[in-house]
């Protein structure tokens, strides 16, 4: 039989007509590549344990995802541009499937830290060219729709992540978070070869490997500050690394202002729509994955739910997403950018300023309203953004203006969790020791507890523990007076484990409370700073006037037959 393919859609001149079903491909590879992350945080527990990780083992097993992921992105964006953007996808869904299968067998610390580097190598070559195979595919008049929902899609992920987690917690290790990705992966790329057409630039010419590297450089020291700076404290290799992305940044610029074809024309930074939707995403997904990240702990050390409880608590967050979408995808041709932008940042902020109040009296309903606004907000302002990004780049640098896009919401994710993350634990470290004065908790016990809301109801539990054997020895007393004794000291130790309890609880409440504050006015402050830069007209991007000519739009396949 002979077998049909798809001609590259370079030559043909009539619109792809499964752009829709290879749209949901490039979603399906988005999820895989967000969910890697969010997934993760609610396995951390299972995996501390099993595998003995210290706290510093714990932060790099997550992190080590990020670095590569935020880092590679760019180069390997213009790779894709010039060799293949649906080849890059494919190759990134076999190192994160790949990744998957040697996570799941993986029994150190050390292993699933190079597993996490490689998926996060992965998730480089999948995020760049989701977003240009979609810029590529579609027509303009109908890309805005498209990326609205690639955003509802990113959106979805981020609280998906923890509810699939969760389930799979319940009766499973932590490995089945690795093995999901297995499965998701082939599917992805058995679809991605029926239903996404191939594509690259007809005019990339020589990559600027020389750019591509100060990048991967100065961005991959950038990240790797953020996350050992507030975690590791600020010691040599936090400054060192400091050091690095300055110079490597200013080198950077310095080379692409003179390079004939640089892999990143950095003047684009100058058109204000440009920046001020660089600076949005960033922003907003600084808020995004801060209040994602301490308010995931609350949930499970502080109102007690288990992973998937707290997986599906967060589903306001994902429903939010998907009305702000539809919302923004109605409203945007009407209204721009520039106020669409600017209303889902004050929303966020709004959003950040009801968590304020949040106490040890908050229930669950208390954060619903949050959640959801957070959601509706971040469903208005992404699209826009990203919209007005990617039509910032000639169809021949689609999958550098990917990598522009997403390095600015890693980069904004990571400064997220680092900033808001530290404001947290320092609140957090303050609120406990003035709640346990004049309470009898030994100072080891204090320090052990001021680590992490985890670690303070670890102590608590320890004193229930104590309590317990206190109990028992009591039973096994050798004469009545010994066992009242025992008895009140198992009866003292137990009522400093409800004083213990209450004063993590009480501490952590809130220090969420006192992030929310900081998170609330540097969203404000960007959603400011936004709303100066965007420009005034319709949130539809002037592209460069001789790319709608490129013969990179892909168009209807044309069967060809090959072979006998």
């Amino acid at each position: 039989m002979p077998l049909i393919v798809n001609e590259p859609v370079e030559r043909l001149s009539r619109p792809y007509s499964r752009r829709w079903w290879a749209l949901m491909v490039l979603c399906l590879s988005l999820i895989i590549s967000v969910m890697a992350n969010t997934a993760l945080t609610v396995a951390a527990p299972a995996m501390t344990r099993d595998l003995d990780l210290s706290s510093s083992d714990l932060q790099w097993v997550i992190d080590a995802y990020t670095v590569p992921y935020a880092a590679l992105m760019l180069l390997l964006g213009a790779i894709g541009d010039k060799y293949g953007r649906r080849g890059s996808l494919v190759l990134g869904l076999l190192i994160m499937g790949a990744g998957g299968v040697a996570g799941a067998f993986a029994d150190t610390s050390v292993q699933v830290i190079a597993v996490r580097a490689a998926m996060g190598f992965g998730a480089a070559m999948i995020m760049p060219a989701t977003l240009s195979l979609l810029a590529a595919m579609f027509p303009r008049r109908e890309r805005a729709k498209a990326i609205t929902i690639w955003a509802a899609t990113s959106g979805l992920s981020i609280a998906a992540g923890p509810l699939i987690a969760g389930v799979l917690l319940k009766d499973n290790g932590w490995e089945s978070t690795f093995l999901i990705n297995v499965p998701v992966c082939a599917v992805a790329i058995l679809a991605a070869y029926v239903l996404v057409p191939p594509s690259k630039a007809g005019d990339r010419g020589r990559i600027d490997y020389g750019g591509g590297v100060l990048s991967v450089v100065w961005s991959g020291a950038l990240i790797y500050m953020i996350i050992d700076g507030p975690h590791f404290g600020w010691g040599r290799s936090a400054f060192t690394a400091a050091a690095i992305a300055g110079v490597g940044l200013l080198l950077f610029v310095w080379w692409e202002l003179r390079h004939p074809r640089p892999i990143l024309d950095v003047r684009k930074f100058a058109q204000r729509g440009f920046a001020g939707a660089n600076l949005g995403i960033a922003a907003f997904f600084l808020a995004v994955f801060g209040v994602f990240y301490y308010l995931t702990q609350h949930f499970q050390f502080v109102l007690d739910y288990d992973p998937l409880e707290t997986g599906i608590r967060m589903l306001p967050l994902a429903f939010g997403v998907f009305l702000g979408a539809a919302l923004t995808g109605v409203l945007t041709p009407r209204l721009g950018a520039r106020v669409m932008v600017t209303l889902g940042m004050v929303g966020g902020t709004t959003a950040l300023a009801l968590l304020i109040g949040v106490d040890t009296g908050s229930t669950y309903g208390d954060f619903v309203a949050p959640l959801a606004l957070l959601g509706v907000s971040l469903g208005l302002a992404v699209s826009p953004c990203t919209d007005t990004i990617m039509g910032a780049f000639p169809e021949s640098e689609l999958g550098v203006g990917g990598a522009v896009n997403d390095t600015s919401l890693e980069l904004g994710g990571s400064l997220g969790i680092a900033v808001l993350g530290s404001v947290l634990a320092s609140s957090y470290a303050a609120n406990l020791t003035d709640a346990t004065k004049g309470g009898g908790v030994p100072p080891e016990a204090l320090e052990a507890a001021k680590d992490s809301v985890g670690a303070g109801n670890a102590v608590a539990q320890s004193f229930d523990e104590r309590a317990r054997q206190l109990t028992e020895q009591a039973a096994q007393a050798a004469s009545p007076a010994d066992a009242a004794a025992l008895k009140e000291q198992a009866a003292e130790v137990a009522r400093g484990s409800a004083r213990m309890a209450d004063a993590v609880g009480s501490a952590f409440s809130d220090a969420v409370s006192h992030t929310s504050l900081i998170g609330a006015v540097v969203l404000g402050a960007g959603a400011l700073v936004v709303a100066v830069l965007m420009p005034r007209k319709s949130a539809e991007p002037q592209p460069p006037a001789e790319a709608e000519a490129l013969p990179e739009t892909p168009q209807t396949p044309v069967p060809t037959r090959v072979g006998r």
